[in-house]
């Protein structure tokens, strides 16, 4: 993969592709971490002499104008973060854009309009691409977040641009690939969220090299159905339960709860139990791990040289369902000032990592979150292929 550092950027005119998918509150970023993560390119392309043309999307607009979903918070971010002036274009092709481009001196930079205001962003439309190319003169793909999407600023782009990959994907590829090729043993994986349908892929993938597969968020609920265990009202996926029962049968590294806290409504306030087991009773929801589950998790991070934790272990955004969570937070961080190697991707779960003041304790927290499940099923991911047959300068 040819990165950053290989293309001759004095005097050009690049064309960034950035993961500035952040979360908004009112219009005010909660989270600036992906905009943070894009510095070290940006910088280097600064420093080599280049101007800046950024691109990147913000949600689901669905390829139309939504004033809700603009990146304007983003350039008046991006500004503060550089400590210089951030030119916003109203629209990511056009006469406006191709104007503020062409007026670009080195060292300044422009970020171009949310990419999915236009319905070829996500169609992967060449013309779209083509004009989004003609602003620039050379491709730069730094977005790790949207490489597992075939869209135009990720794939047909490359068709008409020198490309190759800024700093944060080359990181991203980099850590990422030390968890599948010749881990550091013993290997922990900590999956988590609501649907096996979600991690099937990856559990089947990382049983294969990991030493012990923890499994815990409403998954694990399918799994526990799946040999007879009685899981109450709690979120359940029927049609996976025969699966779930051929892997538990084939995969013996894998790890389920042995306790839970319940609750009997999913809603802030709601009174919360522990089971004495792994069942559940009528009429109660499996909210979080238990307190047992967090110390059987805790006892194998402990032990662990490489971890990754992708998805949370509970209902992490109320606040009386995270404590599973936080515990695991802490948990890979106590591991990761052992000496461990430690990987954290997945929204809620780098949110428990930051939240509970752990972040820097980390070794890389990932900024893609469906990108980082997919590279570790083991998918070709459509932008990282396209850069490999990128034209050349």
């Amino acid at each position: 993969m040819r990165t950053i550092r290989n293309l001759p950027l004095q005097g050009k005119k690049v064309l960034v592709r950035v993961d500035y998918n952040v979360p908004l509150k009112d219009g005010d970023i909660t989270d600036d971490t992906r905009i943070r993560e894009s510095l070290p390119t940006l910088e280097h392309c600064l420093k080599a002499g280049a101007s800046l043309i950024l691109c990147a999307h913000l949600g689901r607009p669905k390829g139309a104008v939504n004033p809700k979903y603009s990146l304007r918070p983003a350039a008046a971010r991006l500004s503060e973060l550089l400590k210089k002036p951030v030119a916003f274009a109203n629209d990511c092709v056009g006469p406006e854009a191709k104007s503020k481009a062409a007026a670009l001196k080195p060292g300044e930079i422009l970020l171009l309009e949310n990419l999915r205001f236009h319905p070829g962003e996500e169609k992967n439309d060449e013309s779209f691409a083509k004009e989004l190319a003609s602003l620039a003169q050379i491709f730069i793909q730094d977005a790790f977040g949207a490489v597992h999407r075939a869209h135009a600023s990720t794939s047909a782009v490359t068709q008409f641009l020198p490309a190759a990959a800024g700093f944060l994907l080359e990181k991203e590829i980099s850590t990422l690939s030390r968890l599948l090729k010749g881990p550091a043993r013993p290997f922990v994986a900590v999956l988590g969220g609501a649907k096996v349908s979600d991690k099937i892929k990856v559990i089947e993938n990382l049983s294969k090299t990991a030493d012990s597969v923890v499994i815990g968020g409403a998954m694990a609920y399918t799994f526990l159905k799946s040999q007879g265990i009685s899981i109450g009202k709690s979120l359940v996926e029927d049609d996976k339960t025969d699966l779930a029962k051929e892997i538990l049968s084939s995969k013996k590294n894998l790890m389920l709860p042995v306790d839970h806290r319940v609750a009997q409504k999913i809603e802030k306030g709601a009174q919360v139990q522990e089971t004495k087991g792994p069942s559940i009773e009528p009429d109660w929801i499996g909210v979080d791990v238990g307190p047992k589950t967090s110390e059987k998790i805790s006892a194998v991070l402990s032990g662990a040289k490489t971890i990754l934790w992708n998805g949370p272990l509970g209902i992490f955004e109320i606040p009386g369902f995270a404590k599973g969570t936080t515990d695991c937070a802490a948990s890979v961080a106590d591991a990761t000032a052992k000496g461990a190697f430690s990987v954290v991707g997945g929204g809620d779960s780098v949110a428990a990592v930051t939240q509970g003041g752990f972040a820097k304790s980390i070794s890389h927290i990932s900024t893609g979150g469906g990108a980082s499940l997919e590279f570790l099923e083991g998918k070709v991911l459509p932008g990282v292929a396209a850069l490999e047959g990128a034209v050349h300068v």
